[in-house]
């Protein structure tokens, strides 16, 4: 299980060091991003994509969940007007809550794309200010060690939090 840790970091310069300390303390580079003002960071550091900067994976969510209803109700219509066999009910049934969880899920992850990230919503000034937020998906067991290694190495960071909850696809 991983947890998602937040740190706001004064500078582009500050977040490279970050970077180097954090490869060096087997944080794998796939699980590290920085969010930056447009065109700030430097081309070998991470960058936040899609599914750190938008709400897609919630909206995907939310939409399966929607979908998935409504295809159950579409789907009870199968069981209430007589078909030739139980059998062919029963797999309209399945395929209608199965096809309204996947089109509920693409047409809200579509709609969420377009909307950034709750999450992100305390650092968007700072971001605009020039600092960088730094993103890291470590181990559980391993937070504390990285958040005294950070604290006692860079006492100008600031710790932004901890999000509990990785989407499995990030």
């Amino acid at each position: 299980m991983k947890r998602r840790l937040y740190y706001m970091l004064p500078d582009v310069r500050s977040a490279r060091a970050m970077l180097d300390e954090l490869l060096l303390a087997r944080v794998e580079y796939r699980r590290i991003h920085f969010c930056a003002k447009e065109g700030t960071l430097l081309p070998d550091m991470p960058e936040a994509n899609a599914f750190q900067k938008t709400d897609l994976v919630h909206g995907a969510e939310v939409g399966i969940l929607i979908g998935a209803v409504s295809g159950l109700i579409a789907a009870s219509l199968f069981l209430l007007f007589p078909l030739n066999s139980i059998e062919a009910r029963l797999l309209g049934f399945l395929v209608s809550i199965l096809m309204g969880a996947i089109l509920g899920s693409w047409i809200s992850g579509l709609n969420a794309s377009a909307i950034p990230n709750a999450s992100l919503a305390p650092f968007r000034e700072r971001i605009e200010r020039g600092q960088v937020l730094m993103i890291v998906d470590v181990p559980f067991h391993r937070v504390e060690e990285f958040e005294n290694m950070i604290e006692k190495r860079h006492p100008e960071v600031d710790f932004g939090g901890v999000d509990p909850h990785i989407p499995i696809i990030s």
